[in-house]
């Protein structure tokens, strides 16, 4: 594009959402400098509330406002958190996903005061958390810690742990501490076929109005066909199993040399001691992420996700 223009962009006030848009600010400069960049930032149901997110709605608690603000027309390109974007229905009407960005690092991470791994937690170690997936997965590798409800941000968390008074030690994602420059605080990386990450893991999507044909036009050149494969198979597959905020549901695609996709994903009890498992290869991301769902509903993840749950993927 040769005429300058102005693009605002929408986001949460949180500093995870704002490094998350500083980041696509750098994208924009660096390949548009024509373009300048205002950022509308926003306090969000999610953010407000200290409870049970499934009580709220689920994960589009974090999102719906951003959302309004950018079909209402006062925001032109909404940024999100791919994990943020409820999978059990479809985008707003009026919107679409314009660019999905680069993945970032997709694993789970131990935070430990005292530099220990997962491994070498004593039992009865206090793990703060409230992910299901986490949690089903935590008592599935390592029953003999306790998993503790947790809310709030990153840099929250990382105050309550280092008060000492609740936890122990936290499981939080190496890509959110990478954004907010917290990557220090990342004792143990955990191999993703152990804990398998939630779906739309380390992946920020940019979204717009379906009918604003420039500026999708704009964004679109920011992303990468990759990871858009990867994340459509990923939540072709959450869509399918009906998966929301208290779903322990856990999936990976990761693009062979050959190219094509694979896809690994996981249903558990929250207690650990059911575990279903799929994994296939396919060349394109609508059939595998169909045809992996369709594997662990053979295997009975229906029954297992209509099972009484809470917390957050």
């Amino acid at each position: 594009m040769s005429d300058s223009r102005l693009l605002r962009i929408g986001t949460r006030n949180s500093p995870m959402a704002l490094a998350q848009v500083e980041r696509v600010r750098a994208l924009l400069a660096d390949r548009h400098p024509e373009v300048a960049v205002d950022v509308v930032s926003m306090t969000t149901s999610g953010d407000r509330w200290h409870g049970d997110l499934a009580a709220l709605g689920g994960k589009g608690a974090f999102t719906k406002e951003v959302d309004a603000a950018l079909l209402a027309g006062d925001v032109d390109v909404a940024v999100h958190c791919v994990k943020d974007v409820p999978g059990d229905r479809p985008v707003p009407a009026g919107t679409v996903m314009a660019a999905y960005l680069a993945r970032d690092d997709v694993r789970d991470c131990l935070v430990h005061p005292g530099g220990l791994s997962i491994e070498r937690l004593p039992a009865g170690s206090r793990i703060g958390t409230s992910a299901v997936r986490r949690i089903a997965q935590l008592t599935l590798h390592w029953p003999h810690l306790v998993p503790v409800p947790v809310r709030g941000n990153a840099n929250s968390r990382l105050a309550k742990l280092d008060a000492g008074d609740t936890y122990d030690a936290l499981l939080l994602a190496v890509s959110g501490l990478e954004r907010i420059g917290r990557a220090d605080r990342i004792t143990h990386p955990i191999d993703v076929d152990t804990m398998v990450p939630a779906i739309g893991s380390g992946t920020l999507v940019l979204q717009c109005r379906d009918d604003d044909t420039s500026t999708r036009d704009l964004v679109a050149r920011l992303g990468d066909p990759r990871t858009a494969r990867e994340t459509v198979a990923e939540r072709t597959l959450l869509h399918i199993l009906q998966g929301n905020c208290h779903s322990p549901i856990a999936a990976l695609a990761r693009t062979e040399p050959d190219g094509r996709l694979g896809l690994r994903a996981r249903v558990l009890s929250i207690d650990g001691k059911t575990v279903l498992d799929a994994h296939e290869w396919a060349a394109d991301p609508l059939t595998l992420g169909t045809s992996v769902a369709a594997a662990l509903l053979r295997q009975g993840a229906r029954e297992l996700l209509d099972l009484p749950a809470h917390g957050s993927v």
